[in-house]
């Protein structure tokens, strides 16, 4: 299995605050994401991934973010084996100190 490259709130919150455009992917459910997201990012539950392949380009990189990284790691695994570029936030919303709307 290949090795999925990462990001670091740190680094992606230094991406967003130097006006990078980035492809921001929230997996969690409808209950967490209320509570807030990082702004820009597109919620598309991880469960309905399969059905929203034609969101994704294979020529953009996604950032994809969760709770805690697992199931963003899982997503990122699933579409990396299908040719598009994945990088998961490490630690996810629990390690994301930036601002959320």
């Amino acid at each position: 299995m290949e090795e999925i490259q990462t990001i670091t709130p740190e680094e992606l919150q230094k991406k967003l605050e130097a006006g990078e455009k980035l492809e921001l992917v929230d997996v969690r459910e409808d209950e967490e994401v209320a509570s807030g997201m990082i702004p820009g990012a597109k919620h598309i539950r991880m469960g309905d991934i399969p059905a929203n392949l034609d969101y994704f380009d294979k020529d953009k990189e996604y950032i994809f973010i969760c709770r805690s990284s697992g199931r963003s790691g899982n997503v990122c695994h699933y579409l990396q084996d299908q040719g598009y570029k994945v990088r998961n936030m490490v630690g996810g919303m629990l390690s994301w100190t930036g601002e959320t709307k």
